[in-house]
């Protein structure tokens, strides 16, 4: 019983986050930094979407990977259903690919790394979560390559420079990935705060199993 409500509360919490990120990333930083105009590459989102690593590892932490599945997969199905009516099936696809991806791919990495130093399985698992999610996403959404799943962004394909501040050029969707995995970079150190607040009082229930 305790485990069933445990579970309930993690999937509306990250049905909350996606629901969050969702709305979040129609909003752009208006903020500049060393010259760089975080308007023209990043948005509200990129810092709301990394709380969903913290819920998965918690999740993991607490019940194992296979109920950790259970709440990503919950949130997939949020998530996916969401893009479809607020976006163009090519960004619904990438987001849901990106998302699905990411957090299975940090379920297995913290699994692995759940029995070393406390800070290591969630900063990791993150971290390479975070960089397969931000990989696909982008890749999906903006790549030229990847036309097959929707017509390109010509915003996107035009060359500009990286960062709008540097004097190498790229297509404009290399600048927000780069931008995005840093901020998800930066908010997998500031989530092990909470996780490390946390661990002490959520702690494991069962054998953590690799399946």
């Amino acid at each position: 019983m305790l485990k069933t409500r445990y579970t309930l509360l993690y999937i509306a919490l990250m049905t909350l986050v996606v629901v969050a990120s969702n709305f979040l990333v129609q909003f752009p930083v208006n903020a500049e930094v060393a010259g760089i105009k975080l308007a023209d590459i990043l948005t509200w989102g990129a810092f709301s979407y990394p709380v969903a690593f913290l819920i998965t590892d918690l999740t993991n932490r607490q019940f194992g990977p296979q109920v950790a599945r259970k709440v990503v997969f919950a949130g997939f199905v949020v998530g996916i259903g969401l893009s479809f009516f607020t976006s163009v099936p090519r960004i619904a696809i990438a987001s849901g690919s990106a998302y699905l991806a990411g957090q299975l791919l940090d379920i297995a990495v913290f699994n692995r790394l759940r029995r070393q130093t406390w800070w290591r399985a969630p900063l990791v698992g993150s971290l390479v979560g975070s960089a397969l999610d931000t990989a696909i996403f982008f890749s999906f959404a903006f790549a030229a390559f990847f036309v097959f799943l929707g017509p390109n962004d010509p915003f996107a394909l035009e060359q500009a420079p990286v960062l709008g501040a540097m004097a190498a050029q790229a297509p404009r969707w290399i600048s927000w990935a780069i931008s995005d995995f840093s901020v998800k970079m930066l908010m997998g150190l500031v989530m092990l705060l909470p996780y490390g607040a946390l661990m002490n009082v959520l702690r494991p229930m069962q054998p953590a199993r690799a399946s």
